[in-house]
Order: C-alpha cells, then sequence, then structure tokens
C-alpha cells in the first residue's frame, strides 16, 4: 500500500455551517506533517472523514489512494488516535489492545511489545478507568501502532503527557516517519510541532491556508529584522537610519533593525564607536508565523487587555520615541 493520506476539494457541511470547504492537501511518507488551524477551523472534521466516520459531501479523502471504507484489515494500513477516552473504563489496557488485535489476526506478543513501547508496560493489566490522561494518550498511540500501518493520524498526541511523555512522542514520531510512513498530527501547541514537524497544513474556517515546509514558513516569517542591544539606543538609531534601515525601538536597550543584514550592522556601530552587546538575526517561532497566517481566520478571539489602557499614555510614548529619533538624526525641525 502507499503510504499516502490525500484530501481532494473535500467538502462537509453540517445544516447551515460549512465545516470544510473546498480543502485539498497531501500528505506523503517520510515526513511529519503538522495540521493546524484555529478552533473550528475543520481539522476533527477532515480527520473523521478520512477514518469514514463522517462522510463528505464533496471531493475525496483517500488513504493510499482508497477510501477508508474500502481497506482491507484497515488497522495494518491506517493507525489514528482521536480520542484518547475512547476506552472502557473497565477494560484493563492490554485487553482493550487484545481486543483490537484479534479483530485482525494480529498476535499476542505484538500487544505486549506495543505496551513496553509507549511505557505501559507495567500499568497493561491495570484498568483504563484508573489512568490518567496521559496514560490513556499512551494507550491509545499503542492502538494506532497494533497493526504496524505504514499512514498514521494522531489528534493532540501530547494532550495529558507529562515532561517526559512530551520529550518521547517528539522523538518518536520523528522516527515512524523515518521509518518511512505518512504522519499526520493535528495540534494547537505550535512548540511541539516545531520540534517534531517537518511540513505544515495550516486551515482556517475550512479552507486551505497554507501548505509549506516548515523551514520556508519560519524563513519566511523571521525575513530579514536583526535584534540589537545597546546602552546607546539614540545614536544607534542615528547610524542606522543614515544608512536606509528602519529602526524601531521595543525596549530600553533593545532595537528591532531591518533593511541591513547583521554583519552590516555590527561594522557600522563599531566604526561610529556605538557600543553594543547583542546582533542577532531575528528567528521567527512556529507560533508567530502561525498567529500571522491565521489572524483573519480566528471564529473566537478574546480581546487583548492591552488594548484597553489609555490611548493617551501609548501616544505620549510614540512621541517621546519620535522625537528622541529626531534629534539623533538632525531633524528636529521636521512637523
Amino acid at each position: 500500500m502507499e503510504a499516502t493520506i490525500e484530501v481532494q476539494g473535500l467538502r462537509k457541511q453540517f445544516g447551515q455551517t460549512v465545516a470544510v470547504d473546498d480543502l485539498s492537501f497531501t500528505v506523503i511518507p517520510g515526513q511529519v506533517t503538522g495540521f493546524v488551524g484555529p478552533n473550528g477551523a475543520g481539522k476533527s472534521t477532515t480527520m473523521r472523514v478520512l477514518l469514514g466516520l463522517d462522510s463528505a459531501d464533496a471531493g475525496r479523502a483517500l488513504i493510499g489512494g482508497r477510501a477508508y471504507s474500502a481497506l482491507r484489515r484497515p488497522l495494518t494500513q491506517v493507525g489514528a488516535l482521536l480520542d484518547a477516552a475512547a476506552v472502557h473504563p473497565s477494560r484493563r489496557g492490554r485487553d482493550h489492545l487484545l481486543w483490537l488485535a484479534h479483530t485482525h489476526g494480529l498476535p499476542t506478543r505484538r500487544v505486549d511489545e506495543l505496551l513496553e513501547t509507549v511505557g505501559l508496560g507495567s500499568a497493561g493489566r491495570r484498568r483504563a478507568g484508573g489512568y490518567s490522561l496521559g496514560m490513556r494518550q499512551r494507550l491509545g498511540i499503542a492502538a494506532a501502532l497494533l497493526g504496524d500501518p505504514p499512514v498514521l493520524l494522531f489528534d493532540e498526541p501530547v494532550n495529558g503527557l507529562d515532561p517526559e511523555g512530551i520529550r518521547w512522542i517528539r522523538g518518536f514520531l520523528r522516527a515512524l516517519a523515518r521509518e518511512g510512513r505518512a504522519v499526520l498530527v493535528s495540534s494547537h501547541l505550535m512548540s511541539e510541532l516545531e520540534d517534531s514537524a517537518d511540513h505544515l497544513v495550516v486551515i482556517g474556517r475550512g479552507r486551505l491556508v497554507a501548505d509549506t515546509p516548515v523551514a520556508e514558513l519560519l524563513a519566511a516569517a523571521s525575513g530579514d529584522r536583526v535584534a540589537l542591544r545597546t546602552s546607546d539606543r539614540t545614536r544607534a538609531m542615528a547610524v542606522l537610519a543614515r544608512e536606509g534601515a528602519t529602526v524601531a525601538a521595543n525596549g530600553k536597550e533593545s532595537l528591532s533593525v531591518t533593511g541591513l543584514p547583521a554583519e552590516r550592522i555590527t561594522a557600522l556601530l563599531a566604526a561610529g564607536g556605538v557600543p553594543f552587546s547583542e546582533v542577532s538575526a531575528h528567528r521567527a517561532t512556529l507560533e508567530e508565523a502561525y498567529m500571522e497566517l491565521t489572524r483573519d481566520a480566528v471564529e473566537f478571539q478574546a480581546t487583548d487587555t492591552q488594548a484597553s489602557e489609555p490611548r493617551a499614555a501609548a501616544s505620549q510614548a510614540s512621541e517621546s520615541q519620535a522625537s528622541e529619533f529626531r534629534a539623533a538624526t538632525g531633524d528636529g525641525d521636521m512637523r
């Protein structure tokens, strides 16, 4: 079976609400693909359609070139974790996996191997109702891997995991992809995807926002900004502005500079005798890049408390910075 996930022109509507609207993307083998978007963006609906739990109104959602309903012995072709709570609380963890294994003729030893792999070797005979959320997540991951499938779908796999568990899942996801599997991970924790995902599919209001390698997205979001720390902010602003840079103060001793590379900034400051303690190219985080991409696609948005601060104070601060800059550049008569 070809290890791919393919979504083409997918549309799903619930009543008057369009959950997924003409969505298309492909998840290829050998990499971890992050699937992200604001609440209500359509991520869970898309994954449910892929797994045959909801039917599409239009378009296709295929695993290995086929609809889920057409797969024979599906556990051996696709593994999924959508809801860690989807296990009977009175059933022992090991028995839950045994029940799933027997439906596909999988050996008992596979169950015991996976319990050890996910760190539940000593807890397999305990009832699932006594598991923590993190333990249920591990059990769900074991269930997804039972048939050694080439395609994997995980919805919020780090939810409930402790720091050790989060570190483990990062490496585990990367290892699964290195084995040639297609791994799709839905998550709202950008910091976790930044450390594990190779590719990112971003959706908002049911539509595709971005389909890009993580490295390219971070590079684009970082731009050519350079962070500068100096004890003589006024003189630094003057020196750099004369060379065509755009300089913004964002702290008592910190500036953000665009329009000049870090090496040129260093040379100019040194030549002008301006003291500085840091000159570094800005590297955007995945969260920053994501927020920029999805700022117009958020359906539910909290009020920014900073927006309620007195406007006069903000205006006064801006005018103070402007006056300082005009004095530094000799434009004190500018109106």
